[in-house]
């Protein structure tokens, strides 16, 4: 087996908090906490690295981490804010020293980790490619072969020579980007810096991504909060929560476990308008393939009568499909009080991944309430086609559809 490009062994980080002073409640009190406080200040700026005792102040970014990245690999970093995802990468980057643990790593780096990360603001777009070139350590010769295709790339040519402090957020980020991905780096880091960028760059992006990894064989640490760019880029995903590595291999399974631990249960309820809604699935996690039986519970004070009820299935935002009673049944149903509906999905033609259900109550054909997200829908691999095989939604996308072939 190769040797790894990138060794992480019991990483750990951790930071003292500011804590908010006790105040005193009476005048004498507060007169003497003036004459203590500068000793007061002397004792706390001596003890700043003291970190002997796990008192309250105490606050551990990142514990005993784990990992390695091969050669070529496209590793995705996911989890919720305060996580500990950009701590982890400004360690990478050399940026913060780590509390304990060690790294190795096999190659030139280059990072681009927040909007504008090491350019000059008196500096013209074009003096900074070559101070960054030169910071990664890039010779003139090197950076003058590459400029015209960086300068390109970025679309900012127009402004190349005007100072950067004129620049947009979203010009930065395109000139970062494009810097760290042209000066052929071993291993470029990049955090949610995407995000400012509008669609078209952002698809370069992910493609200039791609091309670094599988056609230039380079290494590649993306953090990202969506789903649908490290489901189509990375090879392996790191999961990190609350500073520990919650879970590393697979991207689709880094990603249900991401996607599943926003605390959703097999029986949701949500209110809106003055109507209760309650969804109850058996299990909240289920097989391509497989049948899944759903009851929906309605309440409310009101009288609503011409109702139809709509179950929708989502992904990262985008409807895959919508079951509609009225469309099926050509019966509409009143609504006082409590209202109960049944409705079973046969053969789920759903690939593996994490799914949004979202329910809308129709009146007389026009939308009346929408309950966005009530639940999740965890689908796993299964025999969907039972012939053995199994679907790799990477390929398939998500939704399945039987055929007939003939040859």
């Amino acid at each position: 087996m190769s040797k790894p490009v990138i060794k992480v062994e019991n990483l750990s980080k951790r930071y003292r908090l500011g804590l908010k002073e006790k105040q005193a409640k009476t005048l004498m009190g507060q007169l003497a906490n003036v004459v203590k406080s500068p000793y007061d200040n002397f004792k706390r700026l001596r003890n700043l690295s003291k970190f002997g005792l796990e008192d309250e102040s105490v606050f551990w970014a990142l514990k005993d981490i784990n990992f390695e990245v091969q050669q070529g690999e496209v590793l995705g970093i996911i989890g919720k804010n305060g996580a500990g995802k950009s701590t982890l990468l400004k360690i990478l980057s050399q940026i913060t020293e780590p509390t304990t643990g060690r790294i190795e790593m096999h190659g030139r780096v280059a990072s681009l980790l927040e909007v504008g990360t090491g350019f000059h603001p008196e500096l013209s777009g074009r003096e900074n490619i070559y101070m960054n070139g030169t910071i990664l350590g890039m010779t003139r010769r090197e950076i003058d072969s590459k400029l015209d295709e960086i300068i390109d790339f970025s679309g900012v040519e127009k402004f190349i020579d005007t100072p950067v402090k004129f620049y947009s957020s979203g010009m930065k980020v395109r000139l970062g980007f494009s810097v760290a991905a042209h000066l052929d780096p071993e291993i470029l880091i990049i955090d949610e810096v995407l995000a400012v960028g509008d669609y078209e760059f952002q698809q370069k992006c992910l493609g200039k991504m791609e091309d670094v990894s599988k056609n230039q064989g380079r290494t590649v640490l993306f953090v990202s909060h969506n789903m649908v760019a490290v489901e189509n880029i990375c090879s392996k995903t790191l999961l990190v929560e609350n500073g520990y590595l919650k879970y590393n291999g697979q991207v689709s399974f880094g990603i249900s476990s991401y996607l599943g631990s926003n605390n959703y249960s097999k029986n949701s309820i949500v209110e809106k308008d003055g109507v209760l809604l309650q969804l109850i699935h058996d299990n909240s996690i289920v097989r391509s393939g497989d049948s899944l039986s759903l009851s929906i519970k309605l309440k409310s004070d009101f009288i609503y009568k011409g109702l139809s009820l709509a179950l929708g299935v989502n992904k990262n935002s985008q409807r895959l499909f919508t079951l509609n009673s009225f469309y099926q049944t050509g019966e509409l149903f009143s609504l006082m009080h409590v209202k109960k509906i049944k409705v079973s999905l046969e053969n789920l033609v759903l690939t593996e991944g994490v799914y949004d259900i979202v329910i809308t109550l129709y009146q007389q054909g026009t939308k009346l309430i929408e309950f966005n997200t009530v639940g999740k829908l965890e689908v796993k691999q299964g025999n969907y086609f039972k012939t053995g095989y199994v679907v790799d939604p990477k390929y398939q996308g998500n939704i399945l559809i039987e055929a007939k072939w003939r040859l």
